[in-house]
């Protein structure tokens, strides 16, 4: 099965990954443990964000083609919230 991020998701990822370089920055600089700690919650919620993100589009897939092969959708259900606690 082939998988397609959207561009918005995409973007999104590129974002953190400039709050990265950011934190990495940061620490280059010498800057407290405070600031460096709040960038890393701002990487850490962005990065839950994306992960719910790609796990809804992905279900909201999986379940319409589920229905359309006349399968139960409630294991996709169970699984997708199994991923979201892992990603935890």
């Amino acid at each position: 099965m082939d998988y397609n991020y959207s561009d918005e998701l995409k973007t999104r990822l590129r974002r953190i990954e400039g709050q990265v370089r950011g934190v990495l920055r940061l620490m280059d600089e010498g800057k407290s443990c405070k600031d460096v700690v709040s960038q890393l919650s701002a990487v850490r919620n962005a990065s839950d964000k994306a992960i719910a993100q790609i796990v809804a589009e992905n279900l909201q897939r999986c379940i319409l083609e589920e229905q359309e092969a006349g399968g139960d959708t409630d294991k996709l259900v169970r699984e997708a919230i199994q991923l979201l606690v892992k990603s935890r």
